[in-house]
C-alpha cells in the first residue's frame, strides 16, 4: 500500500507556549506541559521504566508522534534509568509531520533541550515511508511511520510492548479513534502488551475490549479525572503465518563478505546478534566491489510502486549511514548527484513531484540551464537532482560495516555444503569438514547460493558488467552523473564510467567494444571525448545477480516441494526451511540496496519490527515467485 502523498503539518504558533493544528483546529498540548503529560499517561499508564528493566528489547507504539514530546520523554526516561533494557525500539505514526522549521521553533524552549536538538538533527526528509533514526549508538531506535494510521496499521509488521495511544481529541479527529482500526491492534501487540491514552471516550473503550484489551480508568492528568489503560489478555491469538515468524537466533552464520553480507552483520551485530561472516577469497575486501566507486540513490516514479517506493527507503537508509562518513573523511565518496531524464519535460518532472509530494530535501526537478550549473558543464535535458545520494567506495564501506562488536570475519573459508543438524546448521568445507554451526545461516554470496540451495524457485539471472577507468587528461566532474550509465570522479583524479551489462556472458576479460561503450556513456553525460586527450584505460569485469522483477531476494528461503497452503497466494503463508536465509539480488544497486536489506533480514531472524511496510516486504519475499504462479493458477477458468 502507497503512504503518500504526505502533506505537513501546519502549525499555529500565535498562543504562546501552546501550539495548535490548523487542520485539526486543536492543541498539541495544553498549557500545562506535553512533558508532564507524557511521563503520567504514557510512561505511567504503561508501567514504564520498570517494564522495561532488563529486557534485551522493548518496543513502544505511538499513533500519533506530533511534535515529538512523548518520544523525547521516553528516551529520557530509558537514558536514566539505570536497569533499562538494551534496546528500545520507538515506533511512532505521523500523517501530518512538522517541518523541520517548525519542529525547531515547537522546541526552542524544550526541557529536554539536548535531545529536542538531537531529534532535529536527524528530522528526514518528509516522504510517505517508514523511517529509520538511530540514537546512542543504535541501542534507541525511532522508526517514524509517515502515513495516515489508517493505512500504517495493517502495514506495520511488529510485536508491541506498549501502546500509546495519543492523537486529537476523537471529536476532530475521529478516525484515529475509530472502534474497528483499534481492534487492529490486536495483531500487533506482544504477550502482555499494555496500552495508554489520555482519552476515555467510549469508542475506544469498546475498540480496545474488542482487540482482547482488559481496560480500566486511572487517574487523568492536569484536571482530567481519568485516563484509559489496559492489558492485552485476548481468549486467543493467531500464529504468526510462516513468512513471519522470528528465530530470534543468538548466532548467525552469513555466507560472503561483499555488500549483501557486510549490510546483514552489521545490522544483526547491532540487534545483540552474535555474527561470524565467511568468505571464501582471501581477500574479503574484494568479495564486495572491486569497482573503485559506485552510486546510491532513489528513484522517482509516476504510480509509485514497489519498486519505487523499495529504492526511495533503501537510498534513505543508505543516506543516513554513508553521508555522515563521507563528509567526515571516513569514507571516500561524494554526496550529491545528478540523474539525467529523457522521457519527461522539466514541467512534467515537477508535476509528478508535486503530485507524490516529495520534497526537494529528497529530489529535485532541474531544467537543463539549472542542470549545467549545478554538474559544472554542458547539460543537454532535465535531470533528477539527489541532494542526498552519491557514490562511495565500496569496498571502503564493507570494511567499515564488518569492523563492528559481536562481528567474526573469516576470509579463505569456502563454503561447500550446508548440513542442518539437531539443533543447528552446519557449514561444511569440500572435505565434508565443520567449518562452523549457526542457529541461522544468511546466503549472501551472489550467484554461488544458487550451488548451497540446489536450483532456487526464483527467476534470476548473473549479469556481466564492464566499467573502464581512466587516468590523465580527463574531464572534472563536481558531482557523480547518471542516465542509463554513469560517471564519477575519484580522489585522485581519475573518472570511472560504465557499465556495460549483458546476460549470459562469463567471459572474464575486458573488452575494447566494452570500453567504447563506456566512453560513449562519459560522452554522453558530460560533452567531453576521449579523442585527442592522452588517458590511460583500464577496465574491470565482474557479475551481478538481478530478478526477473528486479528487486532484492530478501528473507527466509521457501521449503522445496513442500505442501502448497490454502492461501499460497500470498509469499508470507509458504512455508520455509527454518534458520535458512537470503540476501542476494541486488542488481546494479548493490550499495542502495544492502543498509535496508540487512535491516529486513535482521528484523526478520530477531523479531524487531519491520523497518519497511509488509507490502514491501511481500514484494522482496524470495516466496513472492511461488506466491505469483499460485495466484496465476488460482485465477485459470476452471481451476
Amino acid at each position: 500500500m502507497n503512504f503518500g502523498p504526505l502533506q505537513p503539518a501546519r502549525i499555529d504558533f500565535s498562543e504562546p507556549g501552546v501550539p495548535r493544528s490548523a487542520a485539526y483546529d486543536d492543541v498539541y498540548h495544553t498549557q500545562t506541559g506535553a512533558l508532564g503529560q507524557a511521563r503520567h499517561v504514557f510512561l505511567g499508564g504503561n508501567g514504564l521504566p520498570g517494564r522495561w528493566a532488563g529486557r534485551p528489547s522493548f518496543v513502544v507504539l505511538e499513533t500519533g508522534f506530533g511534535l515529538g514530546n512523548n518520544f523525547l520523554a521516553t528516551w529520557a526516561a530509558w537514558r536514566a534509568d539505570g536497569q533499562r533494557c538494551d534496546r528500545l525500539i520507538y515506533v511512532a505514526i505521523e500523517k501530518h509531520p512538522p517541518l523541520r522549521p517548525d519542529l525547531a521553533r515547537a522546541h526552542a524552549t524544550s526541557q529536554l533541550p539536548d535531545l529536542a536538538d538531537e531529534l532535529l538533527r536527524s528530522w528526514p526528509p518528509l516522504t510517505p515511508d517508514i523511517h529509520v533514526i538511530d540514537f546512542e549508538q543504535g541501542r534507541l531506535r525511532l522508526l517514524l511511520v509517515l502515513a495516515d494510521v489508517a493505512a500504517a496499521l495493517p502495514e506495520l509488521v511488529a510485536s508491541v510492548d506498549a501502546f500509546y495511544l495519543d492523537g486529537f481529541a476523537p471529536s476532530r479527529n475521529p478516525e484515529m479513534w475509530d472502534r474497528y482500526r483499534l481492534r487492529s491492534l490486536a495483531r500487533l501487540a506482544a504477550p502482555g502488551a499494555t496500552v495508554a491514552t489520555w482519552s476515555v471516550a467510549r469508542e475506544l473503550r469498546e475498540g480496545l475490549s474488542s482487540a482482547g484489551f482488559e481496560v480500566g480508568k486511572a487517574q487523568g492528568f492536569s484536571g482530567k479525572r481519568d485516563m484509559t489503560v489496559g492489558r492485552f489478555a485476548p481468549r486467543f491469538v493467531a500464529p504468526a503465518p510462516p513468512g513471519r515468524r522470528a528465530m530470534k537466533a543468538p548466532r548467525v552464520a552469513v555466507v560472503g563478505a561483499g555488500l549483501a553480507g557486510a549490510g546483514v552483520a552489521r545490522a544483526l551485530a547491532a540487534s545483540g546478534v552474535a555474527v561470524e561472516v565467511l568468505e571464501g577469497r582471501a581477500d574479503a575486501a574484494l568479495a564486495t566491489s572491486g569497482n573503485a566507486g559506485g552510486l546510491f540513490h532513489g528513484i522517482v516514479h509516476g504510480h509509485d510502486g514497489p519498486h519505487a517506493r523499495w529504492l526511495r527507503a533503501a537510498a534513505l537508509l543508505a543516506q543516513r549511514l554513508i553521508a555522515p562518513a563521507i563528509r567526515a573523511g571516513e569514507l571516500p565518496g561524494h554526496i550529491g548527484l545528478l540523474r539525467g531524464e529523457s522521457s519527461l519535460a522539466r514541467e512534467a518532472m515537477q508535476s509528478l513531484l508535486d503530485a507524490q509530494a516529495l520534497p526537494p530535501d529528497w529530489v529535485q526537478a532541474l531544467s537543463a540551464d539549472t542542470a549545467s550549473a549545478q554538474a559544472g558543464l554542458p547539460w543537454r535535458g532535465p535531470a533528477w537532482f539527489y541532494p542526498g545520494g552519491g557514490w562511495v567506495a565500496p569496498a571502503a564501506l564493507v570494511r567499515q560495516w564488518l569492523h563492528a562488536e559481536r562481528i567474526r570475519l573469516r576470509a579463505n573459508r569456502p563454503v561447500a555444503h550446508l548440513q542442518r543438524g539437531d539443533a543447528a546448521w552446519l557449514l561444511l568445507d569440500a572435505a565434508g569438514r565443520t567449518i562452523t554451526d549457526a542457529d541461522a545461516v544468511v546466503l549472501a554470496n551472489g550467484a554461488d547460493a544458487m550451488r548451497l540451495l540446489g536450483q532456487p524457485p526464483w527467476p534470476w539471472q548473473a549479469l556481466r558488467g564492464q566499467v573502464s577507468l581512466l587516468a590523465g587528461d580527463v574531464p572534472r566532474l563536481p558531482l557523480p552523473l547518471a542516465d542509463k550509465g554513469y560517471a564519477l570522479q575519484l580522489p585522485d583524479g581519475r573518472v570511472l564510467c560504465g557499465a556495460t551489462s549483458q546476460a549470459d556472458d562469463d567471459g572474464a576479460e575486458s573488452r575494447d567494444a566494452d570500453h567504447a561503450a563506456n566512453l560513449a556513456t562519459l560522452q554522453r553525460l558530460t560533452g567531453w571525448s576521449a579523442a585527442n586527450h592522452a588517458i590511460t584505460l583500464e577496465g574491470r569485469v565482474g557479475w551481478r545477480m538481478q530478478t526477473a522483477d528486479r528487486l532484492p531476494l530478501l528473507g527466509p528461503v521457501p521449503l522445496p516441494g513442500g505442501a502448497a497452503p490454502t492461501r499460497a497466494d500470498q509469499p508470507r503463508f509458504i512455508e520455509r526451511l527454518p534458520g535458512l536465509y537470503v540476501a542476494s539480488g541486488f542488481g546494479s544497486r548493490g550499495i542502495t540496496h544492502a543498509a535496508l536489506a540487512g535491516e529486513v533480514l535482521a528484523a526478520w531472524i530477531t523479531g524487531a519490527p519491520m523497518p519497511v511496510p509488509a507490502s514491501l516486504l511481500d514484494a522482496v519475499d524470495p516466496a513472492r515467485f511461488a506466491a505469483r504462479s499460485a495466484a496465476r493458477l488460482n485465477r485459470k477458468p476452471g481451476s
